[in-house]
C-alpha cells in the first residue's frame, strides 16, 4: 500500500536517504586512507625526479576518459612530459592487456586509471619488460589480483578509505592531490573537480556521501569554468549553466560516443583542448559520433526485441555483426522494456561472442553470471552491468546455467516501483513541493528523483507532439484540479475521459519568462475500479 504524502512526510523521506547528512568538501577523507596511495605517490615523485618515462593507460568510457584527461592535465601543469593511451574498444579490448604492452615498451612507470585490477597477465608482461606498474581502479577484485608495484582500489580489504562506491576519476583526483602535497606545489584542485563531477554522474555512482559533495562542487566549478571544452559545450547547448541532468543526458553520451563508435582519444583531446577553436571542431566530431551511435543503437534494439523469449528470466539475444560499441546501451533498453536482466551478444572478428549485460531492479547480474566463468573467455563488471565473451559452442550451456542461477537466487521481480515515494493528491502539487525536491538535488543513482503516484485521475486531453508524434501532451484532472503533463517516446494511445492511475515526477517548466508546474509522466495505468 502506497502511503499518502504530505509535504512534511516527503521532506522526512528524502532526508532519510542521507545517513550522514549533507557532507561538504571538508569531509573528504585524506588521500593516505587509500591502501598504497603513499607508496604510489613516492614512486611517481621518484620517476619525476629521475626523468623516467611515464605512460598513463586509461579506459574508453567517460570515467576512463576523464581519469586520463585529469592525469594528462596534471602532468601538463607541472610541465612533465608523459604519454597516454586509451585502448581501442575494437582493436585492443578493455584496459591494460597483452595487446597494449608492445606500445609501452621503453616505459619506466605505467599508471592505469579506471582499469587494471583484472590485468593479471598484462601485469606479468610489464614485470618481464622491467616496467613498474601502478594500478588505480575502482572495480571489484577477482580471486587473483595482478602483481603490481602498487594497487590503489578502495575495494581491497586492507584499504581504509571509508567509501566503497567511488569511480576511477575520483581516485585519479586523489592521486593528484597526494602528488601535489608530496611535490609541495600550488595547483587548483577545484579545476580538476569539474571533470570528476562528470565522471561520478556518468559512471552511475550513488549521489550520496562524498560523491554528492564532489558533484555539487564540480558543477559549481563547471559553471565558472575557463576550460575551452566546457565553454564550447555550453555554447553548443545554448545554456548558461549546467546541472546534473545536462551532464547525464547530454555531455556524458557525447564523451562516450567516441569510444563506442571509433576511438576514445577524440574525447580526451576535446576535454584537454587549449583553445575554443580546437574545442569547437572536436565537439563537432563528437556530435557526429553521437548521431551515428543513436541511429545504430535504435536499429539494433529493434532487432534484439524480435529475439526476446518472455519465458526466460534473463533475456539473452545474439546478433550477427552488431556494433560492439552500443550493445551495452541496447541491453539496458531491452532490460527496461522487458523488466528483466538482459545480455546482448554479437559475433566478433575473433570468432567469439562478445557483449554486455544490464541488470534490472534489485537483481545482481554479476553474481548470477560469476559462477558460469567455466563457459566464458572473459568476464568482468559489477551488480548492474557486466562485460563478457565466450565461444559460440558454449552459448547453450551458458544460457542454461544463467537461468538456473537466477531461479536459485529466488529474485523476486518487483511489482512495486521502488522509486515511488508515495501517493500524491493534485492539491499538494505546488512550488512548495518543488522547492523541497530541489533541496535534495542532484538526483541520480542512489538518490533517484522522487516519483509519485496519483489515483483516479481523468484524462482530459492526450495529444501527440514532436516531429514524428513520438511524445504525448496531457491534461489530467483529479477532484476538479487540472495538471498538465508530458510523456516522452511513446506510441501508446489513451482514451480521453478515461480514469487512470499515473506515476510521474514534478518538473518546473520555464517558457517565455513564465514558470509553470508540469508532470513528467512515467506510466499511465488503467484504473481497475
Amino acid at each position: 500500500m502506497v502511503q499518502p504524502l504530505t509535504l512534511t512526510r516527503l521532506e522526512k523521506l528524502l532526508t532519510e536517504r542521507f545517513e550522514e547528512g549533507f557532507l561538504s568538501l571538508k569531509d573528504l577523507p585524506q588521500p593516505s586512507t587509500f591502501k598504497d596511495m603513499d607508496k604510489a605517490t613516492e614512486r611517481i615523485v621518484s620517476a619525476i625526479q629521475n626523468k623516467e618515462k611515464i605512460t598513463i593507460i586509461g579506459d574508453y568510457d567517460v570515467d576512463g576518459v576523464t581519469s586520463t584527461t585529469l592525469m594528462k592535465l596534471f602532468f601538463d601543469e607541472i610541465d612533465y612530459p608523459i604519454e597516454w593511451i586509451i585502448p581501442n574498444r575494437f582493436k585492443d579490448g578493455y584496459g591494460l592487456s597483452a595487446n597494449i604492452i608492445p606500445r609501452i615498451i621503453g616505459t619506466d612507470l605505467a599508471i592505469t586509471v579506471d582499469n587494471g585490477i583484472s590485468a593479471v597477465y598484462a601485469a606479468q608482461l610489464c614485470k618481464e619488460e622491467d616496467i613498474d606498474l601502478i594500478i588505480t581502479d575502482h572495480h571489484l577484485l577477482a580471486p587473483e589480483i595482478p602483481d603490481a608495484y602498487a594497487i590503489i582500489d578502495q575495494k581491497q580489504e586492507a584499504c581504509t578509505f571509508p567509501y566503497d562506491d567511488v569511480c576511477g576519476a575520483q581516485i585519479a583526483w586523489y592521486l593528484i592531490a597526494s602528488l601535489k602535497n608530496a611535490l609541495n606545489i600550488k595547483i587548483d584542485m577545484m579545476s580538476y573537480m569539474e571533470l570528476v563531477s562528470i565522471a561520478i554522474i556518468a559512471d552511475m555512482m550513488p549521489l550520496q556521501h562524498i560523491n554528492r559533495a564532489m558533484v555539487l562542487a564540480g558543477i559549481k566549478a563547471l559553471n565558472s569554468s575557463k576550460r575551452p571544452a566546457i565553454k564550447a559545450f555550453l555554447e553548443h547547448s545554448q545554456k548558461e549553466k549546467l546541472n546534473a541532468e545536462d551532464i547525464g543526458f547530454f555531455l556524458a553520451p557525447l564523451l562516450n560516443s567516441a569510444g563506442r563508435m571509433e576511438d576514445a582519444s577524440f574525447a580526451v583531446n576535446f576535454l584537454a583542448s587549449t583553445n575554443i577553436y580546437d574545442a569547437r571542431v572536436r565537439l563537432e566530431r563528437l556530435i557526429e559520433f553521437n548521431t551515428l551511435r543513436k541511429a545504430t543503437e535504435h536499429d539494433i534494439t529493434q532487432k534484439a526485441m524480435t529475439q526476446v523469449d518472455n519465458d526466460d528470466e534473463v533475456i539473452i539475444v545474439v546478433g550477427e555483426a552488431w556494433h560492439e560499441g552500443v550493445v551495452g546501451i541496447v541491453a539496458s533498453r531491452v532490460a527496461r522494456a522487458c523488466e528483466k536482466p538482459c545480455i546482448v551478444l554479437t559475433h566478433s572478428e575473433e570468432g567469439l561472442l562478445k557483449g554486455s549485460g544490464r541488470s534490472f531492479g534489485e537483481c545482481d547480474l554479476f553474481a548470477i553470471v560469476d559462477s558460469t566463468r567455466m563457459h566464458l573467455e572473459k568476464f568482468g563488471g559489477h551488480q548492474a552491468a557486466i562485460g563478457l565473451s565466450l565461444k559460440k559452442q558454449s552459448l547453450e550451456a551458458f544460457k542454461t546455467e544463467v537461468e538456473k542461477n537466477i531461479k536459485e537466487g529466488a529474485y523476486v521481480k518487483e511489482v512495486f516501483d521502488s522509486e515511488i515515494v508515495g501517493a500524491l493528491h493534485f492539491s499538494i502539487i505546488s512550488f512548495d513541493l518543488t522547492n523541497i525536491v530541489k533541496k535534495f538535488e542532484p538526483y541520480g543513482q542512489g538518490n533517484t528523483t522522487p516519483k509519485f503516484i496519483s489515483t483516479n485521475v481523468e484524462i482530459l486531453q492526450a495529444d501527440m507532439m514532436g516531429k514524428e508524434g513520438e511524445h504525448l501532451r496531457f491534461s489530467f484532472a483529479q477532484d476538479g484540479i487540472v495538471m498538465q503533463g508530458v510523456k516522452f517516446k511513446t506510441k501508446e494511445v489513451f482514451e480521453v475521459g478515461s480514469k487512470v492511475n499515473i506515476t510521474y515526477t514534478v518538473n518546473e517548466n520555464y517558457f517565455r519568462g513564465k514558470t509553470t508546474l508540469q508532470l513528467m509522466v512515467d506510466k499511465v495505468i488503467s484504473d481497475p475500479s
